[in-house]
């Protein structure tokens, strides 16, 4: 406890001492912690006071000001007792919040976690929730609801919509829903505050969707621009017909056995702003490619077609004539495609960034011939599964300055010395050579040339051994090597 001043005033907090601030005692007679360096005696050594001056007789002194009394110290030399100049007496110390709790702290620190961690300490208190729950911790997630999260079970037995709050909070644009059916749609656009205008993405996977109900769908939701359809067998062509709306620029379909030709039809002619169409149906036919027209060719920009198995070189023609605007392009598991195919696309899509060969076995390294002498500007170049590729296809391959992405995996003819050949692209940033049992650990330990490697794939490599991962992770420290 501090001694009382002169005339009862109780003695003012320490003052600063030779550039250190001590902060008040505790009731138990010990002060804070210092937050500065010292000795551990001087971190927990009792506030003392100063001893209190000597003044002189009540005849030679001048008239002391209270103040000055009870704080115990004297002006500095040649400054008269209670001037202007007097010592300012602090005032109590600034409180802050807690670090725990401290918003400034968390917004910085909390983007250090996945959206899994995120969802955890969210539960955490009410202040973390608050910060977490602004929508820019949130960006570019979808949350993926199966239909029996959809509901709670009362203990009637009678089943309650969730509350969905706390999604509209964070501020997502897109949900995927799965195992939905027709009525779990309308209740979710029911109870849903954002649901007329706010949601901008819908993915709809092996849900038991009726035409009736995607027609419901994409009318209720207005601001749906982005859809994807998977695994859903209950609608039609002519639900596509009846529900797709102009504003949709970009639709994915995949695994709906009743998608043929005629579906293309309809996304021909009711999406003219369609920018990104990606499409797996085993029934497509050449003739479907013939419905885009001149506004597609404008607008679209990403064309997909995976194990479309009737699509053939005639099909190939189609796209090039109608989309020559393409800057992404798959016929992966396309197994009609042949190196003439691959020579249309080379010839007509200059602006080609990424294509993707994969699963197409007709391939050989005549293709890639192609591809090296006429597209320049590619990025990406995906042959996954084309067991005729050869080093001769990796040597045209290496005079591509652009390419930074290579996937050869289960590539069965690579061998060491078409290894030499990419030594060349210092343009590289991924490589994948996952699967090719012809490799060697000598082969492979000449891939430290490429300094500017970030990824390196070598799943299922025999030749990749723990030496040579060693040996990677010494010389290319940068590089993430996926064993």
């Amino acid at each position: 406890m501090s001694s009382p001043g002169v005339d009862g005033d109780p003695k003012p907090p320490c003052l600063p001492r030779n550039g250190l601030v001590k902060l008040p005692g505790q009731p138990n007679g010990l002060g804070a912690a210092s937050i500065t360096k010292g000795t551990p005696a001087a971190k927990n050594r009792p506030c003392q006071p100063p001893p209190p001056p000597t003044l002189p007789p009540p005849s030679l002194a001048s008239p002391l000001p209270r103040a000055a009394l009870a704080g115990g110290l004297c002006p500095p030399p040649g400054l008269p007792l209670g001037g202007p100049a007097s010592a300012p007496v602090p005032g109590p110390p600034v409180e802050r919040p807690p670090l725990a709790t401290d918003e400034k702290i968390l917004n910085g620190l909390f983007w250090y976690f996945s959206a899994c961690e995120k969802c955890v300490l969210a539960q955490v208190c009410k202040a973390w929730r608050r910060v977490l729950y602004q929508p820019k911790f949130w960006a570019g997630l979808t949350p993926v609801l199966h239909a029996k999260e959809l509901y709670n079970v009362l203990p009637s037995g009678e089943k309650e919509f969730v509350n969905l709050q706390g999604f509209a909070a964070r501020g997502f644009e897109g949900f995927c829903l799965v195992g939905v059916s027709d009525l779990d749609i309308c209740e979710f656009i029911d109870n849903y505050a954002l649901s007329k205008k706010g949601v901008k993405a819908m993915s709809l996977k092996r849900s038991t969707i009726t035409d009736a109900g995607l027609e419901v769908m994409l009318e209720q939701m207005q601001g749906v621009v982005r859809l994807e359809l998977s695994g859903c067998n209950d609608f039609t062509e002519a639900g596509l017909w009846s529900s797709l709306s102009a504003r949709i620029t970009s639709l994915s379909v995949s695994d709906c056995i009743n998608v043929a030709d005629d579906a293309i039809a309809a996304i021909s002619q009711l999406l003219p702003n369609l920018a990104e169409l990606s499409l797996q149906a085993y029934h497509v036919t050449d003739t479907a490619l013939a419905y885009f027209t001149a506004r597609q060719g404008h607008s679209t920009h990403t064309l997909r077609l995976l194990s479309c198995w009737e699509i053939t070189n005639h099909g190939v023609v189609n796209v090039v004539h109608s989309l020559p605007n393409l800057t992404a392009l798959s016929l992966s598991g396309c197994s009609k495609v042949t190196d003439d195919g691959v020579e249309l696309v080379a010839e007509n899509l200059r602006k080609l960034r990424s294509l993707d060969l994969s699963w197409c076995p007709r391939i050989t390294d005549m293709a890639l011939e192609y591809v090296a002498c006429d597209l320049h500007r590619l990025e990406e170049l995906v042959l996954d599964r084309c067991v005729r590729i050869t080093d001769t296809g990796l040597s045209y391959l290496s005079t591509m300055s652009s390419l930074r992405s290579l996937y050869l995996r289960w590539c069965c003819q690579v061998q060491d010395f078409g290894l030499k050949h990419l030594l060349a692209m210092r343009s590289l940033r991924l490589l994948s050579l996952a699967g090719c049992p012809l490799l060697t650990t000598t082969g492979l330990s000449g891939l430290v040339q490429l300094q500017e490697l970030e990824e390196l794939e070598l799943t299922n490599c025999p030749g990749a051994t723990p030496e040579l991962f060693k040996y990677f992770s010494q010389h290319l420290p940068r590089c993430l090597v996926i064993e």
